[in-house]
């Protein structure tokens, strides 16, 4: 895919120019009223820059300015006034949206079509051979956890299908940068995982992500630096250590201590602070790692399902060569695919018994004390016990031979 040149004579001057993905510079939008008054000043005056491999979070409460922003980032809307670029161009350049990838909101999908068509569909947008576009919506069906229901029309799926179908055709022309607004919204615990752990490996790959997210724990936890919007305007910027770090507190994590030696560390520490500001207690782990810890432990099988399916690794064409996986992505591979039945080894059958050897002078013996036995009755000499084994009725046969 051709890269866009930087813009020689863009306005916007930094010096690490050349690692800069998305500028911008005085961003403001006024929506207006069929009167051409001013309604709402959805984003004041917004300036920011976004660097390559970064994961960039938009934070705010409702109606802050998130959406607008990322539409203006792409084109979708004109600015008010300000100045944004996108890989040193216009976000309107044809050859810039090409290098983009994006999912809104809503999932704006053809209903009618099924998960590999959306992305066949998808993939021709982008000049892709055929093999390429079979090749890549394999992958990226398996990856969002579709690939056993690719043959059920987009319209038939949930909220949480049509979001993972919305991801694979957000990442089917490879972007170098990859907008995502609200990518968890109707997700389950385990596709909020694999979200995120799908933006981690993007950014190891060196792709640029923003997301617009109002869940903090899922800025939280894949985030480098994040804005945080209020009224139009950003209220706070800087990288999560930056913003969360509380110097004028302490935290001290050990393993599970004696009470006596709790007891003498409080007393050290109390001679320097009030004893109400001292607090003893367990660490935590957050909801989402119980939950996917207990899901682990309890599916044993995977059954078959007519919906949404965990997701396997990431696709092939997305990832780094090396398989350097976060943990919890390996564990979530896992929990996709179902396990595999142990062949169960079948008892080898016991080898045939020998046939006992024969002693002839014994069975001459017998053969003579027949010879000189009493003629039997020709009833009694034709009926035979129904119970006789099949080594008594060879022996009885023999005895029966004459001479």
């Amino acid at each position: 895919m051709p890269v866009a040149e930087l813009n020689p004579q863009s306005p916007i001057t930094n010096p690490q120019s050349a690692e800069v993905v998305v500028s911008v510079r005085g961003l403001t939008k006024v929506f207006k009223d069929f009167w051409n008054r001013p309604k709402a000043r959805a984003v004041d005056n917004v300036d920011f820059d976004v660097r390559r491999g970064e994961v960039f979070g938009l934070l705010g409460p409702n109606g802050s300015g998130k959406s607008t922003t990322v539409k203006l980032l792409l084109g979708l809307l004109y600015p008010t006034k300000g100045h944004i670029e996108v890989f040193g161009h216009s976000p309107r350049h044809v050859q810039t949206k090409a290098r983009i990838g994006y999912l809104p909101e809503e999932s704006y999908l053809y209903r009618y079509l099924n998960s590999r068509e959306t992305l066949n569909f998808f993939g021709n947008l982008f000049h892709l051979s055929r093999d390429e576009r079979a090749n890549r919506a394999g992958q990226l069906l398996e990856m969002v956890g579709l690939s056993q229901v690719y043959t059920r029309s987009v319209g038939e799926f949930s909220k949480g299908m049509q979001r993972r179908i919305g991801l694979a055709q957000a990442l089917i022309n490879d972007p170098d940068l990859v907008i995502l607004d609200e990518p968890t919204s109707g997700l389950d615990p385990i596709g909020c995982r694999e979200m995120k752990d799908l933006i981690l490996a993007l950014s190891r790959r060196g792709k640029t992500v923003i997301l617009s997210s109002h869940l903090l724990a899922d800025v939280e936890d894949v985030c480098d630096r994040v804005i945080i919007l209020y009224g139009g305007k950003i209220q706070a910027m800087g990288t999560l250590k930056e913003l969360l770090t509380e110097p004028d507190t302490l935290r001290i994590t050990t393993p599970v201590l004696p009470r006596e030696t709790v007891e003498r560390v409080l007393e050290m520490i109390r001679h320097d602070v009030a004893a109400d500001q001292v607090r003893v207690d367990n660490p935590t782990q957050n909801l989402e790692s119980y939950f996917l810890d207990v899901v682990q432990k309890a599916r044993q099988a995977a059954a078959e399902t007519s919906g949404a399916v965990s997701g396997a690794r990431v696709a092939a064409y997305l990832r780094a060569g090396a398989d350097d996986r976060p943990p919890a992505e390996k564990i979530l591979e896992r929990l996709a695919l179902p396990q595999a039945a142990q062949p169960v080894a079948k008892p080898k059958p016991p080898p045939p018994a020998a046939a006992p050897a024969v002693d002839a002078n014994k069975l001459e013996a017998l053969t003579k004390a027949a010879a000189l036995a009493p003629a039997k009755p020709a009833a009694a000499a034709e009926q035979k016990p129904a119970d006789l084994s099949k080594a008594d009725e060879k022996l009885a046969s023999l005895l029966e031979k004459p001479k």
